[in-house]
């Protein structure tokens, strides 16, 4: 497993698009579900470089808002997919100290999909080796929408004044209000687009794009992006003097 070379340059945050499970299959002649198979196993590994390699947080986008105009088949294999992921890895994740947190509009999800997810949540919450988010039915128009819905909500009851609106009390309710911001977004596939992914989170975040399909990506690819992350000079508007 490839070590951090200096971890004090590493991000603690580091959000994936998970991009090209599909063309992965395509390439090989099989079904795209099975690219969705092994780009699950891929969240296995680079999840366990994440400690050595110093990040504390990742954050996995796994299905988007927009992921149900997919064709019925394939919509119903990730849900499949997503149930027995969640059953199958649940004790080692527990085991390995990692914290599971799930973000996103639960409401279209099915019963069963949901019970597993909240059962993760509340079995790994005392967990703090790695933070692992993980992206469902999430869009971050819907998140920005659903927060501002509840914000409006807090103010009707008279609980929270228009003056008392401002960046700070809006990110207190989106999904992520317990996470810091992502320092690094990566995407595969080649792909140069964000796809409505924590648009307001990361707004200073570093970007980058790689032609790597996802279950190509490897700890080793991981910790190369992480250090051409350190060498990068983030000022966040300011000017060095």
């Amino acid at each position: 497993m490839p070590k951090d070379a200096d971890a004090r340059t590493a991000p603690a945050h580091v959000a994936i698009i998970m991009d090209g499970n599909g063309r992965w299959a395509q390439k090989r002649g099989r079904p795209r579900l099975f690219g969705h198979h092994a780009g699950a196993r891929k969240v296995r590994e680079i999840l366990k470089a994440c400690p050595d390699l110093g990040v504390k947080y990742l954050t996995i986008f796994a299905f988007s808002t927009e992921n149900w105009k997919r064709t019925q088949t394939e919509v119903a294999g990730l849900m499949s997919l997503f149930r027995r992921y969640l059953e199958r890895e649940a004790q080692e994740l527990f085991e390995s100290g990692v914290c599971v947190r799930f973000i996103g509009d639960r409401v279209r999800l099915d019963d069963k999909l949901v019970s597993l997810m909240d059962d993760l949540e509340l079995r790994t919450a005392g967990n703090d080796r790695v933070h692992l988010t993980v992206a469902l039915n999430y869009g971050s128009r819907d998140e920005v929408t659903r927060a501002a819905k509840r914000l409006a909500y807090e103010i009707e009851q008279g609980r929270l004044t228009h003056e008392d609106v401002d960046a700070e009390t809006l990110a207190r309710f989106l999904d992520t209000h317990v996470l810091p911001d992502p320092d690094l977004v990566i995407r595969t596939s080649g792909e140069a687009r964000i796809s409505n992914f924590l648009l307001w989170q990361s707004a200073y975040a570093e970007y980058e794009f790689v032609d790597t399909l996802w279950p190509d990506f490897t700890a080793e690819e991981f910790a190369r992006v992480l250090r051409d992350y350190a060498k990068r000079d983030r000022r966040f508007g300011a000017v060095r003097a």
